[in-house]
């Protein structure tokens, strides 16, 4: 290697090591949220551990069996998970143009000049053999040009990144969210059966009466009215559970019937699934949120493009070159004396573009402030969520408990009037009202049970539940408290 070549190869290094950047120091935007949750939200502390994990938050075996299929083989999430694996590719690639590229090459060249086209006058026939190591256009990053898009490109991969992990809580309370609808379709569903069969014993035991001259034609068609309301209903549900089977089937990417060994289930009253989530401060909480991260990343990136578009405005340094050996013959390559070098820097500066450079900076400037709004509202979003879900899971929880207590008291009713009326004390039109209240109290208790076990789902993905230090530290928070 020849003295020129080891001094250029010293400029390059010494260039990378000094350039400079034109990016903007970033600053994360204050959360422009309250520093408390709203007095509606009633806090309380609690000893318990938070809950790191889907497994451990929903204790339901088939629950779980169903949300491991889901992430499995849910399509979706395949497209957003390959979607991360482009990004760090792309990432890679914009990392790689921060250092020199060099190639070995060999190439023969020969040639042949008539006689006519000669100098000389005699034919000239040449050939010259070469090989080498080549220096592709490097780019000295004196203005931080490579660097900000390097920077672009890393907090590009970021946000993807914190976009899949969002994405794949969103299915987990999805597919949770569908197993609690399926549930509560089934449930309901066996009540209103239940409801059927019982209407339609009233319905016989009107029609005995009736024959007996002791009821009326008005009770009779009373029963017969309510008997076909109860089958009216029970169709009804029906087809709401079968349309609850089928989005579950899509959120797994496979019908329920295809997964081996599925485990049994448990019913809504017994699923376990614990409410209590204490939040600390919504600052420190909620930046943690898988979306709140996603739109940091891309407001980062947008702060890089502008560190890219300002660099435009100076002078762009390009390296090519080449060292290595060359012989007119293939056996006097690596003879003394056959060094060869080729050294070619090249410089542009842009002139005149019309306004084209500084247009890109206004633009570049004008998404930086876009992001800045979007990070923004995202975290107020995820602010009202997390409130609202907090303070439903509260009044859902004071909520079934009044319900559940009405469905006991209305049942204990329809006991008492069934046998009033079976001895003749009651007429028909009381048994109706007290078997219609008692059938609407028990559907009212399973559709509270499930959108107070909804609320705690939704919390979880709220509160990002698969990050265990937010979680572990909402609870040193709360325990504090």
């Amino acid at each position: 290697m020849t003295n020129q070549y080891k001094k250029s190869t010293l400029i390059i290094l010494a260039a990378m090591l000094g350039g400079c950047t034109l990016m903007p120091n970033y600053e994360r935007p204050s959360a422009p949220v309250p520093g408390a949750w709203p007095d509606s939200v009633k806090l309380k502390a609690t000893t318990e551990p938070a809950p790191g994990d889907w497994q451990h938050y929903f204790p339901d075996p088939r629950l779980q069996a169903l949300i491991a299929a889901a992430l499995e083989n849910n399509r979706d999430l395949r497209i957003a998970t390959a979607r991360i694996a482009e990004a760090r590719a792309q990432y890679g690639i914009q990392f790689a143009d921060r250092f020199p590229n060099l190639n070995l090459t060999g190439t023969r060249n020969a040639s042949l000049t008539p006689a006519g086209a000669s100098v000389t006058g005699s034919a000239v026939q040449s050939q010259r053999y070469d090989v080498g190591v080549s220096l592709v256009s490097f780019e000295l990053d004196f203005w931080g040009h490579v660097s900000s898009l390097n920077a672009f490109a890393k907090a590009s991969y970021l946000a993807t990144e914190s976009a899949q992990r969002a994405f794949r809580l969103s299915l987990i309370a999805d597919v949770a969210n569908a197993y609690l609808s399926l549930l509560e379709m089934r449930e309901r569903t066996q009540l209103t059966a239940s409801t059927v069969r019982a209407r339609a014993e009233t319905k016989e035991l009107v029609t005995r009466r009736r024959e007996m001259g002791v009821s009326s034609e008005l009770d009779f068609l009373q029963a017969e009215g309510a008997y076909q309301a109860a089958l009216a209903e029970l169709a009804n549900l029906e087809r709401q559970l079968a349309a609850a089977q089928n989005l579950l089937n899509q959120l797994l990417g496979q019908s329920m019937a295809e997964i081996k060994d599925l485990p049994s289930g448990r019913s809504l009253a017994e699923q376990g699934i614990s409410a209590s989530l204490i939040a600390g401060l919504p600052a420190e909480v909620l930046l943690q949120r898988p979306d709140v991260l996603a739109a940091e990343q891309k407001l980062i990136a947008a702060n890089a493009n502008i560190g890219a578009a300002r660099a435009a405005f100076f002078p762009r340094i390009s390296l090519t070159g080449s060292a290595g050996t060359a012989s007119s013959s293939l056996n006097g390559l690596f003879k003394s004396g056959s060094g060869a070098w080729n050294f070619m820097p090249s410089i542009s500066m842009p002139l005149f573009d019309a306004g084209r450079t500084s247009a890109n900076v206004d633009v570049a400037a004008a998404r930086k402030v876009i992001a800045v709004a979007e990070y923004e509202k995202t975290i107020q979003q995820a602010f009202r969520e997390v409130a609202d879900l907090l303070n439903a899971s509260d009044k859902l929880a004071e909520q079934l408990t009044a319900q559940a207590a009405n469905s006991k008291v209305q049942k204990q009713r329809l006991r008492l009037v069934e046998a009033r009326y079976q001895a003749g004390i009651a007429n028909h039109l009381e048994v109706l009202d007290a078997q219609r209240d008692a059938f609407t109290a028990e559907q009212g208790e399973v559709q509270v049970r499930r959108a107070w076990l909804t609320a705690a789902t939704q919390l979880y993905k709220a509160l990002a539940g698969e990050s265990n230090d937010l979680m572990s530290g909402v609870s040193q928070v709360a325990a504090k408290k």
